[in-house]
């Protein structure tokens, strides 16, 4: 077994040696990383079971799909990414070439959570392999089965020279984070990410956090509460919800909520059937320790439990829970939930919801359910967060060409697709010059002049000329 120094040094090695640098090399990466998706789906699917009890078609299309369609993003656009940008200059710099050269940063690290194990670790990949970066890749040790896959696969399809795999749990983490990076890319909590935030600072790396927190749902005016009902449900109980975008709860009027909670019940039924604990379609909660937090949020609310509430802790299960009547100080109301829970707060104008809404640290996603255009405008003039999403939950995350990322307390930095390149490339300012216009050159050379400032002046002014 290598260790983590040794690595880290074969990677280096191999990264100034130049090898990631053209396109055929970065392209042969990316294609064979389709490969290993498309040959070993079954695996990939059966890993995730084993960890999450994933139904397939959740982890098809969250896990498979997801990663696919960010592959053939960057196969297909990749010759453009990598092209100088070449900007507009001014009379002094008229005969110059100036261009941003977009350049890979190095050895890059990036830690994966365990909730989406396979998506939230190759993608972020996927954008540093497009880039021209070495990467050392840190699956979650929670999802045991979709880790060890990981280990296996990784080496099997990319260059051994230039991406590997770390596993372990924060021991190894911690110490992995003690090494110099060019980059880290890091999905998880925000306790976790302040670790890894004093960790970059020593070797002055830059980091891009992917977090989470407390999304709102706020519904309000005219909405169809079937329509309503149908996605929110799946999307909040997407995963069992543990999902960063799921959303966390709910704010509507009394008269809303009275609508929406039957259509809430029906749908889960239409969804699940009566008995969802044997529904194939319904995943688990990760482990034990985060079985026991989510019913402690539970056990501690003041609301009323008016859907679900049903558990088994051999199981791992919860059922989707609706709670109602809580107050913005209640138990569920302190952290993100992450699980199949939704509180329901009622409140009855439109700037009260936004203004509680806003009294939390910026979330990673704000959804508003609404048939009013007005409203819709309303909320996302008058709020911050990572992503923004009207009449629908998660799948604004879907699209490459949207960047994905939070803002304050749910991250910082953008990936997917155009913006998953651009995370792992430096962005290179570049002026090339001859000799030509000595000159006009001469007007920047002492003795100085009252004369020479006015012409050097009028030289550099963006109006003197604007050519590409």
């Amino acid at each position: 077994m290598e260790s983590q120094s040794q690595v880290l040094e074969r990677l280096r090695t191999a990264f100034e040696s130049g090898v990631t640098i053209p396109e055929k090399f970065r392209r042969t990466q990316l294609t064979n990383l389709m490969t290993m998706i498309k040959d070993n789906e079954e695996q990939i699917v059966n890993a995730l079971h084993k960890d999450l009890t994933k139904p397939k078609f959740e982890a098809i299309l969250s896990e498979v799909e997801i990663v696919m369609n960010e592959l053939h993003c960057a196969l297909g656009n990749l010759t453009s990414w990598m092209q100088p940008e070449y900007v507009s200059k001014n009379l002094a710099t008229k005969l110059d070439e100036c261009f941003v050269r977009k350049e890979p940063l190095g050895v890059v690290l990036i830690i994966g959570p365990w909730n989406y194990p396979m998506q939230l670790l190759i993608v972020p990949l996927i954008g540093a392999i497009a880039a021209g970066n070495c990467a050392v890749i840190k699956p979650s040790e929670v999802s045991a089965a979709t880790d060890n896959l990981i280990m296996e696969l990784i080496p099997k399809y990319l260059s051994k020279d230039c991406y590997a795999v770390v596993s372990g749990g924060a021991k190894e983490t911690q110490a992995l984070l003690t090494n110099r990076f060019d980059h880290i890319f890091y999905t998880g909590s925000q306790a976790v990410a302040r670790v890894v935030l004093q960790a970059a600072a020593v070797h002055l790396t830059p980091v891009t956090l992917e977090l989470g927190g407390k999304c709102p749902c706020l519904i309000y005016g005219r909405v169809n509460a079937t329509a309503a009902a149908h996605r929110l449900v799946w999307s909040k109980f997407f995963n069992a919800g543990q999902s960063c975008v799921a959303p966390d709860y709910v704010l509507c009027s009394k008269a809303t909520c009275d609508a929406l909670v039957p259509a809430l019940r029906q749908v889960l039924e239409d969804f699940y059937g009566s008995d969802i604990q044997k529904s194939p379609d319904m995943s688990r909660i990760v482990t034990p320790k985060h079985w026991t937090r989510l019913m402690g949020l539970l056990n501690r609310t003041k609301g009323k439990v008016v859907v679900g509430g049903e558990h088994d802790e051999k199981d791992r299960y919860i059922a989707p829970t609706v709670v109602v009547d809580v107050a913005e100080d209640d138990a569920l109301m302190e952290e993100e939930i992450f699980g199949p829970i939704l509180p329901i707060l009622t409140i009855e104008s439109l700037e009260e919801s936004i203004k509680l809404a806003k009294r939390k640290e910026k979330p990673l996603a704000f959804y508003v359910f609404s048939d009013e255009s007005s409203v819709v405008k309303k909320v996302l003039e008058n709020s911050s967060s990572g992503g923004f999403c009207s009449n629908d939950g998660i799948v604004h995350m879907t699209l490459p060409g949207l960047p994905f990322g939070g803002v304050g307390n749910s991250g910082f930095g953008h990936y997917h697709g155009h913006w998953g390149f651009e995370a792992f490339s430096h962005r290179r300012a570049v002026m090339l010059r001859g000799w030509a216009l000595e000159r006009l050159n001469a007007l920047r050379y002492p003795p100085y002049s009252d004369e020479k400032l006015s012409w050097l002046r009028w030289t550099t002014s963006p109006k003197s000329c604007s050519i590409m």
